[in-house]
């Protein structure tokens, strides 16, 4: 018992966690399928010309299906199905992640700020939050983008907003839970400053629960992206985009169900990857996991 206990000691939080991981087949699978996607979406420009596969129109493959010479077929215009959607997959990853980093940095700021001080600056932040919590998350990026002129980084900034007053009140709580611990006590009593206390030792033992959270909301970040995209607010055309491809794709759908149901199946597939990683890192970060 005493070695197993020194043993998970010298591992630490992450080790612990990543050996938890490891165990969970679920987690794995949708490690190695994130892993495949990633891969191929961000090693594109190695093996697509994105002028000529992505972009230009070929009319002798109109609405062509599935073949050696075009993998998942043509679209409406003769376009690489597969080329779009492996392009496709680096803007709407590219996006999400983007955006829920930014969105978590403005989140640990105000949460930060209200958990740790509380009573004015909580009630004024928090209130602030509300009014924006008050609207629809998908009404407020529609609202923020129609407003403004569409754009990748209208959208970049409509997905961040959004996320702000989630990302906050959850580290508002994980705060509440850790400052008035008696290790928080004690560094407070040595002097330290309220930042180092927040960015050194409240923080760090705060985020770890959200940590996987953050990452499940990339795959909510990559359905908004894709929402927005398909009914004409986001990734404006001819950039590819897996949202704008199910809407340019739908009126063919009968003649040519292939145009829309792999860029749907790469939604999907990316969806159940992050949510399998999510899940498991949850389950490895809990503490009631532990042997």
């Amino acid at each position: 018992m005493q070695k197993a206990a020194d043993k998970t000691k010298k591992r630490g939080l992450w080790g612990d966690a990543w050996l938890r991981m490891r165990r969970n087949k679920s987690a794995v699978a949708g490690i190695i399928m994130l892993l495949i996607i990633l891969i191929a979406v961000y090693s594109a420009p190695l093996y697509i010309d994105y002028d000529t596969d992505v972009l230009m129109p070929n009319f002798d493959r109109l609405l062509e299906f599935p073949s050696p010479g075009t993998l998942l077929g043509g679209d409406e215009l003769g376009r690489d199905v597969f080329a779009r959607i492996i392009w496709g997959g680096r803007i709407s990853i590219s996006l999400s992640f983007a955006s829920t980093i930014l969105s978590l940095l403005m989140g640990l700021t105000l949460g930060s700020i209200a958990g740790y001080y509380g009573d004015v600056l909580d009630t004024l932040i928090m209130r602030f939050l509300d009014i924006f919590m008050a609207i629809p998350n998908i009404l407020l990026m529609i609202t923020i983008v129609s407003v403004m002129r569409p754009s990748l980084l209208t959208l970049l900034l409509a997905l961040s907003i959004g996320g702000i007053p989630g990302s906050a009140r959850m580290i508002k709580a994980q705060i509440l839970k850790v400052k008035d611990s008696e290790y928080i006590e004690a560094i407070r009593a040595q002097g330290a400053s309220d930042l180092r206390i927040i960015l050194g030792h409240i923080l760090p033992n705060a985020i770890s629960p959200l940590i996987s959270q953050y990452l499940i909301s990339i795959a909510g970040g990559i359905m908004a992206i894709s929402g927005l995209s398909f009914i004409g607010l986001g990734v404006q055309p001819p950039n590819p985009e897996w949202g704008s491809m199910l809407a340019s794709g739908r009126a063919f759908i009968r003649d040519a169900w292939h145009v829309t149901a792999f860029p749907g199946i790469a939604i999907v597939l990316t969806i159940i990857a992050i949510t399998l990683v999510g899940d498991g890192l949850r389950d490895a970060l809990d503490p009631r996991m532990k042997r």
